[in-house]
């Protein structure tokens, strides 16, 4: 937020010197890299030219419209009142810049009437300064509507270093006429001393940015959300003292991460399928909670007193744990991986042709029906059912195989056009197979492995 602040101030720099000139290229250029470049950066890049442009154009109009008011009595007669009331006068500009919603404006007005001698050098700062302090009052109204109190605490503390900066540039204006003087004249000089009291404030604050944390911190402290998914629900610390009971809650919480990986596996087929970014959104949150909550088991048995478990609940523990950290290692692929390629997807305007949207509706299908087997195994150790899952492995590498004969055939007969969508496919299919591998690797091989029926590795023996 400090730097933020410092970042207006050269938007404030750049304005001093005028450039509405370039208001019309901007607005010229930026129209026609949108018309004439696909959707991506290019047309992106000149939606915002277009947007500079007219911004430059409504801040120029902005001041134009206040130049009638040059010579009326009436405001001559309120700024000389506010000249001798710098705290009315501070009051004034910080509520004309909340209203205003933008600290920029009220400082370029503010520039435009020490350019015409409306204003006092003091009185000018003097304005700067709510201006300063008005742009950090939206934002302290405006957060906290989810009902969570650390939400708020960025811009509370934004606050509090505008306060701090206010009161110490109320104390020091007298002496600011004589130090801004060589710097300009009197517009650049507001635009000037806007720029230094920003970074002032951040010089000062930045040695005490932890206290100042921590301060917020006990001050404002996250509310518990009893409907968290990421918050535990059957880790309890008084079931420590009966190891078994203590590994069934932890097993309990485990089965927990299968459902939230079900939920997100489902919403992650409707951004991919149906192009949702609202579930790309939902799907992410999942996989953060889920991600959490294996860390919450993971601590949970790591805590626990090894010396009083038996060689069995030695080895539950273990399988509890290889299970937890798989379904969080097939969230982080589905995350990183799925979601990422459907933002792709949406971003590129890309679109898979039927045949493949109908494969991948089936993919995504067999992997929650691979996912539902993982959770049965993990509670009934069954051997024949975990061989099962592990013959899907194989399911899996033979579809990518067909999936990127199908993609050369394509490219052969001169169908160029989907070479980019076919390799994208491809990449989908991957992810899907890693989060698959995962699921083996959290239920059907460590039966397997108790088993014996696991080999080293897949190399055949050198004679």
């Amino acid at each position: 937020m400090l730097g933020a602040n410092v970042g207006t101030t050269l938007i404030v720099q750049a304005l001093s010197f005028d450039p509405t000139a370039l208001a019309p290229g901007l607005v010229l250029v930026g129209v026609w890299m949108f018309r004439h470049y696909e959707p991506g950066r290019a047309r992106d890049l000149g939606r915002a030219l277009i947007g500079l442009g007219l911004l430059l154009l409504a801040l120029h109009e902005l001041v134009t419209l206040f130049e009638p008011l040059r010579d009326a009595p009436l405001l001559g007669s309120a700024l000389l009142a506010l000249a001798g009331a710098p705290v009315i006068a501070l009051a004034a500009s910080a509520a004309l810049t909340w209203a205003s919603h933008s600290s920029v404006a009220v400082v370029v007005l503010i520039m435009s009437l020490a350019h015409h001698g409306l204003v006092t050098p003091e009185l000018a700062y003097t304005l700067v300064l709510g201006a300063n302090l008005g742009t950090a009052i939206n934002p302290v109204l405006e957060s906290g509507g989810d009902g969570n109190p650390a939400s708020r605490r960025v811009p509370m503390g934004n606050l509090g270093t505008r306060v701090a900066g206010c009161l110490l540039g109320l104390a020091l204006l007298p002496w600011a006429g004589t130090l801004m003087a060589g710097l300009g004249d009197a517009a650049h000089g507001v635009a000037n001393f806007h720029l230094l009291f920003n970074l002032a404030v951040a010089a000062c604050f930045m040695p005490a940015l932890r206290p100042y944390a921590r301060l917020l911190q006990c001050l404002l402290p996250p509310r518990a959300d009893p409907h968290d998914p990421a918050r535990p629900q059957y880790l309890d610390e008084s079931a420590r003292e009966v190891p078994a009971v203590a590994l069934g809650q932890a097993a309990r919480e485990a089965l927990r991460l299968t459902d939230m990986l079900r939920e997100s596996l489902r919403l992650t087929g409707e951004s991919l399928l149906r192009e949702d970014p609202r579930a790309n959104g939902q799907a992410r949150y999942l996989n953060g909670a889920i991600s959490q909550l294996d860390r919450s088991v993971t601590a949970y048995l790591a805590t626990q007193d090894q010396e009083g478990l038996s060689a069995d609940d030695a080895q539950y523990l273990k399988s509890i744990l290889t299970f937890s950290m798989n379904i969080a290692h097939a969230a982080d692929v589905s995350g990183m991986g799925l979601l990422g390629h459907a933002s792709r997807l949406h971003k590129k305007h890309w679109t898979l042709d039927p045949e493949q949207q109908a494969e991948l509706a089936e993919v995504l299908e067999r992997l929650q029906r691979n996912l539902r087997q993982a959770a049965a195994l993990f509670v009934s150790g069954d051997r024949v059912a975990a061989r099962a899952l592990a013959f899907e492995k194989e399911h899996f590498r033979a579809l990518e195989a067909q999936a990127a004969e199908r993609h050369l055939d394509r490219i052969k007969t001169g169908r160029i056009d989907a070479a980019d969508v076919g390799a994208f496919y491809l990449e989908i299919l991957r992810d899907a197979s890693g989060v698959n591998a995962c699921l083996v690797n959290a239920a059907a091989y460590p039966i397997l492995d108790r088993h014996g029926e696991l080999r080293p590795n897949r190399l055949r023996e050198s004679e």
